[in-house]
This record gives C-alpha cells, sequence and structure tokens, in this order.
C-alpha cells in the first residue's frame, strides 16, 4: 500500500481461525475507528465465500470462492486491503493468537523469537497456531517494515488459581506446559470493558458469569475484574459442546476407540474438533440456527439443541457456585446475542439463584433481559475481538511514540 505524509494512519486487525479469517482497519485514535474490513470463510471447501465490509456505505460485498488455504487467503485479504486502504498508511498489524503457553500473556511484537516459540507451541493448538503463522509471515512479506503484534486469548486467564488451573495427571507434565488455559479471552476482555462502560465499575468488580456462544463456545467466571474459572482447558475442544467440537469427554474414548476402532490420536483428534458437538449429535448440521428449524420434526437437531442448552444451564450453576454467588450475567457470541430461545432455555429453572427473565425483553434482545423481580441482572452484549485488538495495539503505539520523544 502506497504511503504518503498525508495519509491516515491505521491499524489492520487480522483474526485467523481454522477455517476462516477476518479482519478489520481501525483509524488510529484514542478510540479506535472501524473503516473497512472482511470474511474469508469455509477456507479449503468449493463452497467458501469472501465478504467485503465497507465501513463508509455499511453495505456487504459477497463473492463465492474456492480458497485452498491460509496462504491463498492471505493473498485475497492483501488484494482487499490494496482496494480500500487507500489514503490510510498502516502503522501495524495486530493479530489474534489463540494460545500464548505460559509464557505469553500480554501483547507481544511478534519478533523472530517470538515467532519461534509460538511455532514450538503449535502442537497445543494444531486447529489455529499453524494457520495464524502462516498469516503472520506472508503478512511480514508484504509489509516488511510494519510491526506485528500478537494479542493472546489466552492471556484474560493467566491469574487461573491453581484449583482451577490444574490438570489431575501426574505432577511432572505441569513442568511441559500442560495445564488448563482458557480461551476467548480478547472476547471477555472486551466485554469486561464494555459492562464496565454500559453498568458501571461496582458491577464490573462483582460476581460475573461471561457466556460467549458461537460455532466455538465458552463460560468464564469473574470475580473483582479477574477470571477464576473457565469451561475450555488446554485446548478449546474442552467444556461445552460446540457446533462441532465435543466439549468434555471421558479420556477413557481414546482407548476404547483405539481398540474398537483401531483409531489414532490424529483420527481423534480430528473426530472431536470436526465432527462433533451439534453436527456430531444431530447428524444434521452444525448451524444451531437449522437445528432449531428441525428440532419440532427431528430428534436429533431436538437432542443436539437441548444438550448444548443443559450443558450451559449447568455450567452457570457451577460457576454461580466457584463465584459464591451471582451479580450479572453476560450472553454474547453469535448465538448469545442472537438466540432468544438459547438463553431463556439455559436460564430456565435458575430462580433459586436470582435469575429471572423478560420474555419480551429477551424476545427482543435487550441490553437487559432480566425481570424486574431478578436479583441477577442478565445482560446481552455484542462482542468484538478485532476492536479489543485495535484498542491493545493503539494502546502499544502511542506508548513507543512516546518513548521515542523522550
Amino acid at each position: 500500500m502506497p504511503q504518503a505524509d498525508h495519509e491516515s494512519p491505521a491499524v489492520l486487525i487480522v483474526n485467523a481461525g481454522s477455517s476462516s479469517v477476518k479482519w478489520a482497519l481501525f483509524r488510529v485514535a484514542a478510540s479506535p475507528v472501524r473503516s473497512a474490513g472482511g470474511r474469508i470463510e469455509r477456507i479449503g471447501l468449493p463452497d467458501g465465500m469472501v465478504t467485503f465490509a465497507n465501513g463508509a456505505t455499511g453495505h456487504d460485498q459477497r463473492r463465492v470462492a474456492h480458497i485452498q488455504d491460509h496462504a491463498a487467503a492471505v493473498q485475497v485479504l492483501i488484494e482487499q486491503l490494496e482496494q480500500t486502504g487507500r489514503g490510510l498508511s498502516i502503522q501495524a498489524i495486530g493479530h489474534r493468537v489463540v494460545h500464548g503457553g505460559s509464557r505469553y500473556t500480554n501483547p507481544e511484537v511478534l519478533s523472530a523469537a517470538v515467532i519461534q516459540e509460538l511455532r514450538r507451541l503449535s502442537p497445543y493448538d494444531p486447529e489455529h497456531l499453524p494457520a495464524e503463522l502462516t498469516l503472520i509471515e506472508a503478512l511480514e512479506v508484504r509489509y516488511p517494515t510494519v510491526p506485528q503484534i500478537a494479542c493472546f486469548d489466552t492471556g484474560f486467564h493467566q491469574h487461573l488459581p491453581p484449583v482451577a488451573r490444574l490438570v489431575a495427571i501426574p505432577r511432572r507434565y505441569e513442568k511441559q506446559g500442560i495445564r488448563r488455559y482458557g480461551f476467548h479471552g480478547l472476547s471477555y476482555a472486551y466485554l469486561m470493558e464494555e459492562l464496565e462502560r454500559v453498568a458501571g465499575r461496582e458491577a464490573a468488580r462483582g460476581k460475573v458469569i461471561l457466556a460467549h456462544l458461537g460455532n466455538g463456545a465458552s463460560l468464564a467466571a469473574v470475580r473483582e475484574g479477574v477470571s477464576i474459572d473457565t469451561t475450555m482447558g488446554f485446548t478449546p475442544a474442552s467444556g461445552l459442546p460446540m457446533s462441532t467440537r465435543s466439549g468434555d469427554l471421558d479420556p477413557g474414548l481414546v482407548s476404547y476407540l483405539s481398540k474398537t476402532e483401531g483409531m489414532t490420536a490424529d483420527q481423534f483428534h480430528h473426530m472431536v474438533n470436526a465432527q462433533s458437538g451439534l453436527l456430531g449429535l444431530s447428524e444434521l448440521s452444525s448451524d444451531l440456527r437449522d437445528l432449531l428449524a428441525q428440532e419440532s420434526r427431528d430428534t436429533r437437531a431436538a437432542e443436539a439443541v437441548a444438550v448444548f442448552c443443559y450443558q450451559g444451564k449447568k455450567w452457570i450453576g457451577a460457576y454461580a457456585a466457584a463465584l459464591g454467588g451471582l451479580d450479572q450475567l453476560v450472553f454474547s457470541g453469535g448465538i448469545g446475542e442472537h438466540a432468544s430461545v438459547v438463553r431463556a432455555r439455559m436460564c430456565d429453572g435458575l430462580a433459586f439463584l436470582g435469575i429471572q427473565l423478560d420474555p419480551a425483553r429477551n424476545e427482543a434482545h435487550d441490553a437487559v433481559i432480566s425481570g424486574p423481580g431478578s436479583r441477577v441482572t442478565v445482560r446481552v452484549i455484542h462482542t468484538d475481538e478485532e476492536r479489543h485488538i485495535a484498542q491493545s495495539v493503539c494502546r502499544l503505539l502511542s506508548v513507543a511514540g512516546n518513548r521515542g520523544t523522550k
């Protein structure tokens, strides 16, 4: 992208998933302003989708394309960027990096040493880290003078207490980094900032359960602004059942399926990450919207939805116990923000915890969906991981700029 003195400074934010890439351009400011963005979805499939969101017009442009892999996806991203980023000078590139291990918690400039360590950590999360590294390296080739910064999904959970962090296997494995890390941290950090903005500091410092419910789904228990427990553990496959991830399983299944079906470790990994969850239970779809439409006439769809809602309700109860009570319950993510029936079913029967929804508010997706008699305030807050990353990157740029003037 050509740069000139009159161009406005901007940051590029890249959010890579196992089969998708989201990106956004933000103008640098105390509160970064989104100017454009896009999504590249269903990477590796013939019916992949490329979307460009024009911040100026508010209109999305979509086209179907076969994007073979993440290396091809980043070239599409760069093409979109070259077409839409005129008048902007990219000051930095911020990345959502799913796993930082036990070493990385705060945003880090992606030096050669950091990239090497992330490559070493790739077996921790083979679904995400290799794809993220592919994008980082490709963008370094295209923008060699632009610093790249990693923001870690595991960072929000860095202070998990030992009872929530430790895995009950031989202690020597802890020294190898095997522990519960937790994920969706960038979403949770943003939600806590938004909770303080809309409800005040006292509410954000209380006993809070955050439910990020989307294709990936997890809950977190937060007290005094600090995560004390979360449903995902060493990998993002644990916790609740998700669109294609199994959630928690009996580890004895590994041995059983190995003996009865000759299933290898790689095959088991693929099964629990890509063939399970809502898709595996329903044998119909990984999309909750499809299952809700089918549940009245297909038992499999109904049971998949019921398992998802039951597990969410169970974790809400468990985390209310871990917190010693509950003040705020926040729903977010694609399902959490838009599926009123899921919110209602997860909260049904929890009046003993002080949770009472207002059906009309819930159906309308209001910001507060609890009733006037509810002791717990139940909220719906839109999450924005890209904006949170942009804020972190802009803060780093500001600190670096201040240092440079001294």
